[in-house]
């Protein structure tokens, strides 16, 4: 097998999707110089850090988090593209078992009762194939050994796409465009909901405000990447 393996691997070379170098023995997607290099928050350290500051005064959350930085041009960038257009969603559940590696001992994912991607509508679902935000819960939720769940919490609205809007803009893109299908499944819960990229929370802040309506519901939130 291990002769097989090498001459697959000279056939097809095993690339880092960032950088394009090959992958050593015991990398998988990312190369470990390209991971080292994505910045990241340790905003897990922080109490009251600037993430949970976006959602103050907006809507009521245990605690929030992102792991890197997201910046135009840079490595992840390329590596959300891989994951949003490019059909690779295992790197979504690679780098969610990367973050949650390191984060599994930060007191809120303690505490944790279920984890819940934001939702794609149906017909974007279907056309991508995947949602990537639960590819990112897959790998958090092998970590973490906690039930993932992926369709009470829906889209009911396939609204425009966010590029390029303003903040107002986003917020009124995001309105009412959410639905809990069956309140009894998250009620008296804490569930971590994900995403892969926080830029201004307006997608979170709908999904929370569809939440409020589930009796004795508490969230945090966790995305891989918060803009900067």
């Amino acid at each position: 097998m291990t002769i097989l393996n090498s001459f697959i691997n000279l056939l097809f070379p095993n690339m880092c999707v960032a950088c394009g170098e090959s992958l050593i023995k015991g990398e998988h997607f990312v190369c470990l110089k390209c991971l080292n290099e994505i910045p990241k928050t340790n905003y897990h350290l922080q109490k009251e850090n600037p993430v949970e500051q976006r959602f103050w005064g907006k809507v009521p959350i245990e605690n929030a988090t992102s792991y890197f930085f997201f910046q135009k041009g840079s490595k992840f960038q390329h590596l959300l593209h891989e994951l949003k257009y490019k059909n690779n969603k295992e790197i979504g559940a690679f780098l969610g078992k990367y973050s949650t590696a390191e984060l599994i001992n930060d007191s809120f994912l303690q505490k944790i009762d279920l984890i819940v991607p934001v939702p794609l509508h149906r017909k974007r679902e279907a056309k991508r194939g995947y949602n990537q935000s639960e590819w990112i819960c897959k790998g958090i939720s092998e970590i973490m050994q906690k039930p993932m769940s992926a369709r009470n919490l829906i889209r009911t609205q396939q609204n425009t796409t966010q590029t390029k809007k303003s903040v107002f803009e986003r917020y009124e893109n995001t309105q009412g465009i959410f639905e809990v299908k069956n309140t009894a499944e998250f009620a008296d819960k804490h569930i971590l909901l994900v995403d892969d990229v926080l830029t201004t929370g307006s997608t979170i802040e709908a999904c929370i405000q569809e939440l409020q309506k589930v009796e004795n519901l508490k969230v945090s939130v966790f995305t891989l990447a918060v803009a900067q």
